[in-house]
C-alpha cells in the first residue's frame, strides 16, 4: 500500500503543536510494510484541505489518504466536509467500524464525524486527531483497506 498522511491542525499547521498524529500513522502505516509517499500538514480550512486531497488522491501514485484531525464537532473541524466534496462514492462501513471499535475504549468516539470514500482508483480516510485516536482507529479498518484498493481497481471479491 502506498499512503499520503495529512494532519489537519491550525496549531501543527502554525508551528505551535508537534505532528504527533501524522508520525504515529506513519509508524504504523510502516509497522505494516506500507511505503508513506508523503506527510503534509494543512490548517483547518475546508478549501485548504479539499485543494489538499484532490492533489493527492489525483496524483496516480497513492492507494490511499489518511487524514489525521478535523474531524470532531468543533467549530474549525470540516475535515469530512472537506473529504465529502472530493470523493465521489462513500464507503460509510469503514467510518461505522471505526466508531464501534473506538466505542468499546472510549464514549467521545460517537462524537467522530470521520468519513470515508474513493476519489479515481485512490481510498481517502478520516482519522481522528488524537495519536492515539488516529492509531486505533485507523488500526480498526486497515486489513480491509488492501482489499477495497485491489476491488477498487477490479478485482474480484472473495
Amino acid at each position: 500500500m502506498r499512503v499520503s498522511i495529512v494532519t489537519v491542525s491550525d496549531s501543527v499547521s502554525t508551528g505551535k503543536r508537534e505532528d504527533l498524529s501524522g508520525k504515529s500513522l506513519a509508524e504504523k502505516c510502516s509497522e505494516l510494510g506500507w511505503e508513506v509517499i508523503s506527510r503534509s500538514v494543512v490548517p483547518d480550512d475546508e478549501m485548504l484541505i479539499r485543494t489538499q486531497l484532490l492533489a493527492l488522491a489525483e496524483c496516480g501514485k497513492l492507494d490511499a489518504v489518511l487524514t489525521t484531525g478535523g474531524t470532531g464537532v468543533g467549530p474549525r473541524d470540516v475535515t469530512p466536509e472537506a473529504t465529502a466534496a472530493v470523493v465521489t462514492r462513500h464507503i460509510p462501513g469503514l467510518a461505522e467500524l471505526m466508531r464501534q471499535t473506538g466505542l468499546q475504549k472510549t464514549r467521545n468516539a460517537a462524537l467522530s464525524r470521520s468519513i470515508c470514500g474513493v476519489r479515481g482508483e485512490c481510498l481517502i480516510i478520516n482519522l481522528p486527531g488524537s495519536p492515539r485516536g488516529a492509531v486505533e482507529s485507523f488500526e480498526a479498518i486497515a486489513q480491509l483497506l488492501p482489499h477495497a484498493v485491489a476491488v477498487l481497481r477490479g478485482a474480484r471479491h472473495d
